[in-house]
């Protein structure tokens, strides 16, 4: 099952029996708006705090998820989960709710795929017959914690990105119908020295094409196996930046196959300045966006690359640079 140092092959091709999607009301607003399961008119969603409201993002994932899929609570053998907030709270809390045996991720924006990949290792093993996993972010609640509070009102470079509102969740089992994940490549940290909070494409990118390379190597795939090479969430500069390291190292993915979550959430938006981010870009858009697609047939094979920031505050405040990963899951119908 293991191929090369990385890359996880699953033998039994485990299955996403079903999926869902959560957003807020600046994603109702944009092109993917239709894709989403629920979407809120309200930031707060009824709750007294963002990080409160964040939290029940995901329980309304997950909920819909395991409801799409027909299995019960306490048919779900483990529960996978992260997101941005200091201890995962989000992840942790909503474990609370739902009462499933818990593991606790953090990948930074790279989650969602880390989530799916041992998700589908633990079904693929035999060590589980049904899997939930997911990952949100709340845009104030992030902003808070990394950045400057919303109502600071500070200035941002055109590097910068919205962490987005949303939540995504996939129940994944070892057969029926649904579409397979047939691949996992784990990535390793990459740190290029980059100190720029408000530049996190160009920090990400590296890590992309080093999860890229590895994959596609230790698979011996031809690099237009994929009808889709979905990045997340790079923006409109990492993607720029990969768009060239790619061809520059030899990987001739078509680029015209090559696309970034945080570019197709908000579409060409300015006031995004650069694209979407966060634990709930990747997330809601694999698994509303993109599942859908597959569903209807548009696509038959994708490779999702989430791509993560490891920093914190407390490393940004002591001069640290910020290392970076991405996880690769193949996805195919």
């Amino acid at each position: 099952m293991r191929k090369g140092h990385q890359t996880w092959v699953f033998a039994n091709r485990p299955v996403i029996a079903a999926s869902a999607a959560v957003g807020g009301p600046f994603e109702a607003q944009g092109p993917l708006a239709e894709d989403f399961d629920t979407l809120h008119g309200d930031l707060t969603l009824g709750q007294e705090s963002w990080e409160k409201a964040e939290k029940v993002l995901l329980e309304e994932a997950c909920d819909k998820a395991m409801e799409k899929a027909e299995v019960q609570r306490d048919h779900v053998d483990f529960y996978l989960a992260g997101d941005l907030m200091n201890q995962t709270i989000s992840g942790s809390f909503s474990a609370r709710t739902l009462s499933i045996p818990y593991l606790g991720l953090f990948g930074a924006c790279s989650t969602a795929m880390e989530g799916l990949a041992l998700a589908s290792l633990l079904v693929d093993s035999g060590n589980a017959g049904c899997v939930l996993t997911g990952t949100c972010s709340h845009n104030a609640a992030a902003e808070k914690q990394y950045r400057y509070p919303t109502e600071y009102g500070a200035q941002k470079p055109p590097t910068a990105q919205w962490t987005v509102t949303g939540a995504g969740a996939a129940v994944v089992v070892p057969n029926g119908k649904g579409l397979h994940v047939t691949s996992a490549t784990i990535g390793r940290v990459v740190d290029m020295g980059l100190t720029d909070p408000f530049n996190m494409g160009a920090a990400m990118a590296p890590a992309a094409f080093a999860t890229i390379e590895r994959h596609f190597h230790e698979r011996e795939l031809p690099h237009d196996y994929y009808d889709l090479v979905v990045t997340g969430d790079l923006g409109r500069v990492g993607h720029s930046i990969l768009s060239e390291l790619l061809p520059s190292h030899n990987i001739n993915i078509p680029l015209d196959r090559y696309v970034d979550c945080g570019r197709l959430i908000y579409g060409e938006n300015p006031n995004v300045w650069a694209g979407g981010s966060g634990c709930g870009c990747v997330a809601s858009v694999t698994y509303g966006h993109l599942l859908r697609q597959m569903r209807e047939g548009e696509w038959r094979r994708i490779l999702v690359v989430a791509t993560g920031a490891l920093l914190s505050p407390l490393t940004f405040q002591q001069g640290e640079s910020i290392p970076c990963i991405a996880h690769a899951v193949s996805i195919e119908s």
